[in-house]
């Protein structure tokens, strides 16, 4: 029974997330500001983090928590340069 359950809420949390994705991309490619655009892009990398955990759940394999690691890091390191960019006009002082 409990195998049942989990398989449901894995997969149900792989739809939501995928859908959730969708809107994100929208919004990186319709996004009024540079900002939005930002915004999302960071959301964009929380949820495919989120996608691998689901998978690494859903497989037992240990190399997709361990990619979703590295999405982690290079995405939070994306969204500082990106920010500092958009305040200064360059990343690099």
């Amino acid at each position: 029974m409990s195998a049942i359950i989990l398989f449901t809420a894995v997969s149900l949390a792989k739809i939501l997330l995928a859908i959730a994705l969708m809107v994100a991309a929208v919004r990186i490619f319709v996004g009024p500001r540079a900002q939005d655009r930002i915004i999302a892009l960071d959301t964009v990398y929380i949820i495919a983090m989120l996608l691998l955990v689901t998978f690494g759940i859903g497989s037992g394999r240990l190399i997709y928590f361990e990619a979703a690691l590295v999405i982690g890091l290079l995405g939070f390191v994306a969204t500082v340069a990106l920010a500092k960019f958009l305040m200064r006009g360059e990343v690099i002082e």
